[in-house]
């Protein structure tokens, strides 16, 4: 029993909360820009623990649609399904329960979110297989964890304006980075599996095109500062985050697959910078 249980959380990820801090990050950045630093304390927990568990949700739909896929890649090879410790029966089953639980969750926010939250799920459910049809799936993972953007504005009952397009954009621009920089792990097995992705598409502009995303991430941060007319308190983490940016071309420089993970590992103190960013701007202005 404790085996099995071990294996479902491995399948959620919940033993590696990269992916859900990746999510938390401009959720948490989204609601304090629309609540100005004073977000409705029900609707913050709502979102925290949805991020669990749709990220949960997001980790289970992948390993299932590549279930067939990872058996010929060596990082993903012994992933739950694929290893036969839980069948796709029951991870259908268990994706199913994540959803109602966030279904659940979303349903104590107003109607608009939960329509939001509609388009999340789609996106969520298409992503894993986009690298079959698309060269760039990743940008259908940065729409479906930018979707929490829109969300927590109407969540907090401010309007979507330009800020939030802006914010938009500029977490759309970093998921395309951060998981470019994972996708450079597995590039040599997804040329040869037929896989799609934008490590593969950029080609030798690949790590040019991920500083020059990240670069736009923080430039739309600036212009948000300037918006709010924050002081510098606001700019500082914002230096600190391009200074991860120059540290994440020098892992990536020669594509060995473990300092590619590790790049993309370091994205969580890049999120985190920006979130300080913002808290600093507001409590701070």
């Amino acid at each position: 029993m404790l085996f099995k249980l071990r294996a479902y959380i491995s399948l959620m990820r919940l033993d590696k909360p990269i992916g859900i801090l990746l999510l938390l990050w401009p959720t948490l950045i989204a609601l304090w820009f629309a609540s100005n630093g004073n977000p409705n304390i029900k609707v913050l927990i709502i979102f925290v623990l949805g991020v669990v568990v749709m990220r949960s949700a997001g980790c289970v739909v992948n390993d299932y649609a590549d279930r067939d896929i990872d058996l010929f890649v060596a990082r993903t090879k012994h992933r739950p399904i694929t290893s036969g410790l839980i069948s796709p029966h029951e991870a259908r089953l268990l994706f199913t329960i994540l959803i109602l639980i966030a279904f659940v969750l979303v349903m104590h926010l107003n109607k608009q979110t939960i329509w939001l939250s509609v388009l999340a799920l789609i996106l969520a459910v298409l992503y894993p297989f986009a690298k079959r049809f698309t060269n760039y799936p990743q940008l259908l993972l940065g729409m479906a964890f930018s979707c929490s953007i829109p969300m927590a504005y109407t969540a907090q009952n401010a309007s979507i304006n330009l800020e939030t397009g802006l914010l938009y954009v500029a977490n759309l621009c970093w998921v395309v980075a951060y998981d470019t920089e994972y996708a450079m792990a597995d590039r040599q097995d997804d040329l040869q599996l037929g896989i799609k992705s934008t490590a593969i598409t950029f080609g030798s502009y690949d790590k040019a095109i991920v500083f020059l995303l990240q670069s736009i991430t923080i430039l739309s941060f600036i212009l948000l500062g300037i918006k709010h007319n924050f002081n510098l308190n606001y700019y500082l983490p914002l230096l600190g985050a391009m200074l991860l940016a120059i540290y994440q071309q020098y892992l990536i420089k020669d594509y060995v697959p473990t300092a590619c993970i590790q790049a993309f590992k370091n994205n969580n103190y890049f999120g985190m910078l920006l979130f300080l960013a913002v808290v600093l701007g507001v409590i701070m202005s």
